[in-house]
């Protein structure tokens, strides 16, 4: 049992975006706690691909060295095919970004909670929020914490951040409105393979089924298939999922599904039974969400780890401003053409030339968040200046 503290923030979750956030806010002198249900350096179902403004972050954080070290492949180019048609673009270095990276989720967030504890967060996994705590004026102060010995302890904090997910804990207690629902979702098969000689990502697009493969650490290629949720369900066993899976991707490219049905996976597939997207009101008196808590959206555009970054890095300026209603205007500035436009694919039912127009919306609004996020920095560096 630890004894009752009181902090400047209390992040709930221990992911990407909660130890992003409180990394960030900890080097801007905050003194914060961490807590996470999970352990240290377990794994989570992802996409694990890095866009241009995710990449861009852990660059201009310090991160990006321990996640190349770690031998993470760098990808050069992005190839979409469009039924027998293949459209290569290639990663054009810019702003201290040469190439694209998918780390595994064991690597990713492990360096984010080690640069968190560099930067003076307490960290402790194994301990969950199961209240909220409030002032007489209703605003929340902190939290009711059970650690892994059933103690509970009151932590006190100026915010609360929900980090924990699309199921947030935070989100439910403090009452977030649901402000934008999507209406699709798709369910993904995937698996890791080795031996998968394909370089950089790969996105194949055909009505009705989309499927990706994203080189990751240890040699490995994440594969997978999005299709309705309907159609997964009637498929139980692991050995059924395993024959739904091959055929899926031959459905998908027969090449693909060709080169996968020749490789056994590391363990069982994984599944993702699909979940309509949100966004969430962004903060309220005391408290306020961020990453999957505050703004989920179908995985088949593989966007989430990139905008819980860049979500982290508004929160944390925001909180240390003193100006909350900043991290929800930008937030849902950037966030709602990402959100319309994945909503849109994860419908599986447009015709070729219409999924082509909806990749255009997705890289150009991708590309006003990377010069948002070059903004920010912007900011930062004149900061630093103004100190020295």
């Amino acid at each position: 049992m630890f004894a009752d503290e009181a902090y400047d923030a209390l992040v709930v979750g221990a992911r990407c975006a909660g130890a992003a956030t409180a990394m960030l806010m900890a080097r801007q002198g905050m003194r914060v706690l961490v807590i996470d249900r999970g352990g240290y350096g377990t794994d989570t179902i992802s996409t694990h691909a890095l866009m241009r403004g995710g990449v861009l972050q852990l660059h201009r954080w310090g991160i990006l060295p321990r996640i190349q070290e770690a031998d993470t492949p760098s990808v050069k180019t992005t190839t979409f095919h469009y039924a027998d048609e293949a459209i290569t673009v290639a990663i054009k270095p810019s702003n201290g970004v040469s190439a694209l990276y998918a780390p595994r989720r064991t690597l990713l967030d492990r360096t984010l909670v080690d640069a968190a504890v560099s930067a003076g967060a307490v960290v402790r996994h194994g301990h969950t929020l199961i209240n909220l705590t409030h002032r007489s004026d209703g605003r929340v102060c902190g939290g009711t914490v059970l650690d892994g010995d059933r103690n509970i302890s009151q932590v006190q904090a100026d915010v609360v951040v929900g980090a924990d997910g699309s199921g947030s804990s935070v989100a439910r207690l403090a009452g977030a409105e649901t402000l934008v629902q999507a209406r699709h979702t798709t369910a993904v098969l995937f698996g890791y393979f080795p031996g998968i000689e394909l370089p950089g990502y790969h996105w194949w697009f055909r009505p009705g089924i989309g499927a990706g493969a994203i080189p990751t650490n240890c040699a490995r290629h994440c594969v997978f298939v999005a299709i309705a949720p309907e159609r997964l369900r009637n498929c139980p066993s692991q050995h059924d999922r395993l024959a739904l899976f091959t055929e899926l991707l031959r459905q998908a490219d027969p090449a693909l599904g060709e080169l996968v049905a020749g490789i056994e996976p590391d363990g069982p597939l994984r599944v993702f039974g699909g979940r309509c997207g949100f966004l969430r009101q962004a903060h309220g008196p005391g408290w306020a969400l961020v990453g999957d808590a505050g703004y989920f959206k179908d995985p088949l555009t593989a966007h989430g780890i990139t905008d819980a970054l860049r979500d982290a890095e508004l929160l944390a300026d925001a909180v240390v401003d003193g100006v909350m209603a900043k991290y929800a205007a930008a937030r849902d500035d950037l966030s709602r053409p990402l959100f319309e436009v994945t909503d849109a694919i994860a419908g599986l039912n447009w015709g070729l030339e219409q999924i082509k127009v909806l990749h255009q919306a997705l890289n150009e609004s991708m590309k006003r968040e990377v010069v948002h996020l070059l903004t920010l920095g912007d900011a930062h560096a004149a900061m630093r200046e103004e100190v020295l």
